[in-house]
């Protein structure tokens, strides 16, 4: 039995396919969490407002002399800071989360978490 290189092409670019797209984690293979970063300077959260995913991972990094939190007063996440010290929150829930600082309540910030998808 003859085979053609034209008979054989569509058998070897299905599998081609198949590999290709086994080796990217298929259709419904999950994306990686994504990682944000909260800097502390100056007495102030930047950014401001954060967008995330669920699973996401917010990195808070206090860049000033003095110590903050980053709290959520629903419970979502309570981040104690010392001076120079930093620290990481996965982020469990969708919805809006409006956090401020326990030793400077005037700090404030939001982290809008849509779920991952």
């Amino acid at each position: 039995m003859f085979f053609t290189m034209a008979k054989m092409r569509a058998p070897i670019l299905a599998i081609g396919a198949a590999l290709a797209l086994a080796a990217c984690g298929g259709p419904n293979q999950a994306r990686p969490p994504s990682i944000h970063t909260i800097v502390i300077d100056q007495l102030a959260f930047s950014p401001k407002v954060t967008t995330a995913n669920t699973g996401d991972l917010i990195v808070w990094v206090n860049k000033d002399i003095l110590r903050h939190s980053a709290t959520d007063p629903n419970g979502a996440f309570d981040v104690d800071l010392p001076a120079g010290a930093s620290a990481k929150t996965v982020l469990k829930q969708a919805g809006s989360i409006r956090y401020f600082c326990r030793y400077h309540p005037n700090m404030t910030g939001t982290v809008s978490v849509a779920e991952k998808g």
